[in-house]
């Protein structure tokens, strides 16, 4: 278990861009099940996951706030999205990440709970879509 598992995110002050431009705040979040996921289209573990992320996508993006925070340039992120046929909410920092989701590696993956407590703090690639991710998550919204 990593140290910022079972913390409560504190600073909801965290504003990200879409693809389109659209500004999102982090503010919008409290209260539901996050899935948060920081990568770049140059790292090989983050693309090795990507598959089994738009799974559990997939099945769960009407349910779960699915964060794809790219730490790549925008144009190689649309190229690899494209390419790949992924269809995940992307965006990038436009204001410094709240401290207790900043990882100096990539892949990090975050599942925070409706209560705003880390129940998963993950750096390296992972198989997403595998069942006990699957059964975490349909507690989390259980609750």
């Amino acid at each position: 278990m990593e140290a910022r598992e079972q913390q409560l995110i504190t600073d909801y002050h965290w504003k990200l861009q879409d693809l389109e431009s659209n500004g999102f705040n982090f503010e919008k979040v409290k209260g539901k099940v996050v899935f948060i996921n920081f990568w770049a289209s140059w790292c090989p573990p983050c693309v090795a996951e990507m598959p089994s992320l738009q799974s559990l996508y997939n099945d769960y993006g009407d349910n779960v706030i699915f964060m794809f925070v790219a730490q790549d340039q925008q144009k190689r992120v649309e190229r690899f999205l494209k390419k790949g046929d992924y269809k995940l909410p992307v965006y990038y920092e436009k204001s410094t990440t709240p401290k207790q989701l900043f990882s100096k590696s990539i892949p990090s993956t975050y599942i925070i709970s409706k209560a705003g407590k880390i129940v998963v703090a993950k750096t390296g690639a992972a198989d997403w879509n595998s069942n006990k991710t699957r059964a975490l998550i349909d507690d989390l919204l259980s609750q």
